[in-house]
């Protein structure tokens, strides 16, 4: 995601008040060293570069959201064995 983007669109719902907040106590340490220098190479602050790790996060389904939704669609017409038959056959062919 790009950063100009997502900062803009931070911004502009933090000015209008509609940006839910999020605080993270107990970060260890060595744990905000690493992310305050990582966001210091990408030129951005510690929010900023946060903000856009858990919008990247967010964006991305997780396997189980996948599964999920992936389990809710019907089709395919080919039996279970046939399927197993024919990925043992390509395999084979390698």
């Amino acid at each position: 995601m790009p950063r100009e983007p997502a900062l803009a669109l931070w911004r502009a719902q933090r000015h209008n008040g509609a940006m839910p907040s999020i605080q993270i106590k107990d970060v260890p340490a060595d744990a905000h060293a690493v992310l305050r220098r990582r966001a210091a190479n990408a030129n951005q602050s510690l929010q900023e570069y946060l903000l856009e790790l858990l919008v990247k996060e967010a964006s991305s389904p997780t396997l189980e959201e996948v599964l999920d939704r992936a389990g809710g669609r019907s089709g395919g017409s080919v039996p279970f064995a046939s399927a197993v038959a024919a990925v043992r056959d390509d395999r084979a062919g390698r």
